[in-house]
């Protein structure tokens, strides 16, 4: 007898119907590497023919970003392996992924920078074919040859246990048993960083240029003459809303300038609430005079008012929060804190004054460097003022991109961030 082959990173969806009917979304690349198993006698042709079928049958997940330089790290790694120096101290042996689990999670578990995520795909590309389908009750096992390692599934096996050894005889009989059955829900797949970190901060954080800003839709009136409006209650709107109904409130926009010439980069927006809109702007009939667009507060961290400013609600794509290091070398600075702290420290936000148009991107990693102070030497024969050299004090993940400014969560700080502090490529 021979056992069950190593199942597709997806097939552990499998065991939703009672009827035993499987749902894989495994990939052609496992479709082939299975072929070549057969080819080898290491699985028996009819197995094989059920699994192709079902593999190239099956839908892929195909939606998900997987850049060319992020493929060509994995495949390297694919090849060669990860060199034991890139192991963390104290990589276990196996990990089996649990509810919760994101890719950021389980590369700290073995690599010792986490952001290096396609060598943790790259590990085990020839079963996981697409990063984004690793599901709970995975087995993954560190192998190592000579003075590298892989990261591969235990035979697709929630319980660890090894797959039977090909020098079996191959036969068409397989051993049934009897065993815990998970079903996921649709979408199971673990995700690639913690989002709960960044969430409650992926409506608030907005920039906008001098012209967004004077041209952005305001309020105007509220309801009842009211002085302020909270949630549940009426505001009134005139401006473009360009065939919106869902928007973001903010008021007391501050410039954002760049720390070392000056220049503003944009208007950082004081984050008020949301707001749906009722009905939109019209004419009185009797008089032809405008009437403003009538919205409803629907959540508010604070009160609004006339002359609050609205932006459209940014829709949530959670697929491109994959941390990466940027593809070429990237020097800029902090700009400020977000809100009212001077210093920022773990989990906080920071605005940065790099964005699209440097290249910056979401998911980018980026190194955060303290700057050398002024010191003196006063071992010569004389006192000399001298300059220390930075020093590397975290590490930033870029969540929020705009033209000339971008927002990342500090994701390690061993000291006080700053304005003025640098960030390179990780």
């Amino acid at each position: 007898m021979t056992a069950c082959p190593p199942r597709p990173a997806s097939t552990e969806r499998g065991n939703r119907r009672g009827n035993g009917q499987l749902q894989a979304t495994a990939q052609r690349p496992l479709a082939q590497a299975l072929r070549a198993a057969a080819l080898a006698g290491m699985l028996p042709g009819v197995l094989l023919a059920l699994l192709s079928t079902l593999m190239l049958a099956a839908p892929a997940r195909a939606n998900e970003p997987v850049s060319p330089a992020q493929r060509a790290a994995a495949q390297q790694v694919a090849r060669a392996g990860v060199p034991l120096s890139a192991l963390a101290d104290n990589a276990p042996a196996s990990h089996t992924v649990q509810r919760g689990d994101t890719l950021w999670a389980i590369a700290t578990l073995f690599l010792k920078s986490p952001w290096r995520w396609p060598e943790l795909w790259g590990m085990n590309l020839a079963e996981i074919a697409n990063p984004h389908l690793i599901y709970p009750g995975q087995v993954l096992v560190l192998t190592q040859t000579g003075d590298t390692v892989q990261l591969r599934l235990a035979g697709g096996r929630a319980d660890g246990a090894a797959a039977a050894s090909s020098d079996q005889p191959p036969t068409n009989t397989v051993k049934l048993s009897p065993r815990v059955r998970s079903q996921l829900l649709e979408n199971g797949a673990i995700a690639s960083f913690p989002l709960q970190s960044i969430g409650p901060f992926l409506n608030e954080a907005m920039v906008f240029s001098q012209d967004e800003l004077a041209g952005a839709p305001r309020i105007v009136a509220t309801q009842e003459g009211r002085v302020m409006v909270s949630r549940g209650e009426t505001a009134y709107v005139r401006g473009d809303l360009r065939g919106q109904r869902s928007f973001t409130l903010f008021r007391d926009s501050k410039p954002l300038r760049d720390p070392t010439t000056g220049e503003v980069l944009g208007f950082e927006a004081g984050y008020v609430g949301t707001a749906d809109l009722v009905r939109a702007e019209g004419v009185a009939a009797s008089d032809g005079l405008p009437v403003p667009a009538t919205f409803v507060m629907t959540s508010a961290r604070q009160e609004a008012g006339v002359g609050d400013r609205l932006a459209p609600v940014p829709a949530r794509d959670f697929s491109a929060y994959v941390p990466h290091p940027p593809a070429a070398p990237m020097n800029g600075q902090v700009i400020t804190v977000y809100g009212e702290a001077l210093t920022a420290g773990q989990n906080q936000i920071v605005a940065l004054n790099r964005g699209l148009r440097d290249g910056i991107e979401r998911g980018h990693v980026l190194a955060l460097w303290r700057a050398g102070k002024p010191a003196t030497d006063s071992t010569g024969p004389r006192a000399q003022p001298i300059q220390l050299p930075d020093e590397r004090s975290g590490l930033l993940f870029v969540f929020r991109v705009f033209e000339r400014v971008s927002y990342a969560l500090i994701l390690s700080a061993f000291e006080p961030v700053r304005s003025g502090d640098r960030v390179t490529q990780p």
